[in-house]
């Protein structure tokens, strides 16, 4: 493995973003109508689990049903590595991972879509014409019923803040959030919410004082949570949450009132895709309105079209909450997240100010 390799594994290792190795290298296979025309095919590597993206792949084979679709599901190790070992291979690339598509994109490995859909899309949800976001996840916090009958409404960060601040006693060891030096998903939102928030490092001192249990992925909290071990997750990712706890009513998913980051999953068609009109078509349909209202319908992981309405939509949430929701931008702040004396000076900085009042 080269250079860059190596410093991929490392960075997506610490980045939290490496699936289980089952997951490896599925493959759905959606073979093209009798009578189509030989070779027309679509393949897609994506980190995105089957149960999500069948209904996206089998929607738009309804709507295409000339083409013969592949695809694999790759961990965001995985998927970047053959990407770069192999960059002729795949049409196009699915990835939760924001700061290595946009840096694939930036370094000339994305082809435009030029097509009305793509000149459509929000400004805000694209990066230029090469890089898509196509789902829309607020990060939330999660709050036991419990709580909120003891000691009153959670419904951001201030909130959070003050319960934290004056009953850290009451709930030392029942709160849990991301560990940011080993979590990826927990350290973009450390970089992203120091910007936004002037009394974030109180929060994180507040955190350390009611000896805030640390994970490394939103599927640990909630079991934590559903278990009954924590009181309160602070910054899971919505969409797995609010499938998760749809059977749980005594956990409140809440999406904070003053603000609430919203990460993307990213789509890109690769300069050398070997099937770049059959990528250009399913970019189109991933957009579009029809697949953007099927992705609502079949999956947790929220629509962007402005057209699209329902739990958890874009639309939905905006209308609800407005310009607290903070999308996480596209554009050359994700490239920090890569950056080696950047990540070390804001982990120094998180684990002086965590440590700060449990020492007291």
């Amino acid at each position: 493995m080269n250079r860059l390799g190596r410093l991929a594994c490392r960075w997506l290792l610490l980045l939290g973003l490496v699936g289980s190795p089952a997951a490896a290298d599925e493959t759905l296979h959606v073979p093209a109508a009798p009578g189509s025309e030989p070779g027309a095919s679509l393949v897609i590597h994506g980190a995105l689990d089957l149960p999500q993206m069948r209904p996206l792949l089998e929607g738009f084979h309804r709507e295409h049903p000339d083409l013969e679709v592949r695809y694999r599901n790759l961990t965001t190790l995985a998927l970047h590595e053959r990407f770069l070992a192999r960059p002729d291979e795949a049409d196009v690339l699915l990835s939760s991972a924001m700061p290595w598509q946009y840096r694939l994109a930036n370094e000339g490995h994305a082809r435009a879509l030029e097509s009305p859909a793509a000149r459509r899309w929000p400004a805000w949800a694209r990066w230029r014409q090469e890089l898509f976001a196509f789902t829309f996840e607020p990060i939330v916090m999660v709050v036991n019923e419990a709580v909120i009958e003891r000691y009153g409404e959670v419904r951001g960060h201030a909130d959070l803040l003050a319960l934290l601040e004056r009953h850290a006693e009451a709930l030392r060891g029942r709160v849990v959030t991301y560990d940011p030096a080993t979590s990826g998903a927990g350290y973009t939102y450390a970089i992203e919410e120091s910007r936004l928030s002037p009394r974030y490092w109180d929060l994180v001192a507040a955190l350390g004082q009611a000896d805030t249990a640390l994970a490394d992925t939103t599927g640990e909290m909630l079991e934590g949570l559903i278990e009954g071990r924590y009181l309160v997750g602070y910054n899971l990712l919505g969409s797995y949450a609010r499938e998760r706890l749809a059977d749980q009513p005594r956990l409140r998913v809440v999406v904070p009132e003053d603000y609430a980051l919203v990460t993307q999953r990213l789509a890109l068609i690769p300069r050398q895709a070997p099937h770049p009109a059959a990528a250009a078509r399913f970019l189109d349909y991933l957009i579009g309105e029809t697949g953007q209202a099927l992705l609502a319908r079949e999956t947790p992981l929220g629509a962007i079209h402005p057209a699209v309405e329902g739990p958890g939509t874009a639309t939905s949430l905006r209308q609800a909450r407005g310009e607290a929701l903070r999308p996480i931008a596209l554009g050359p702040g994700l490239l920090a997240t890569l950056d080696d004396l950047k990540r070390e000076a804001l982990l120094t900085r998180w684990q002086r100010e965590f440590a700060r009042r449990a020492r007291r």
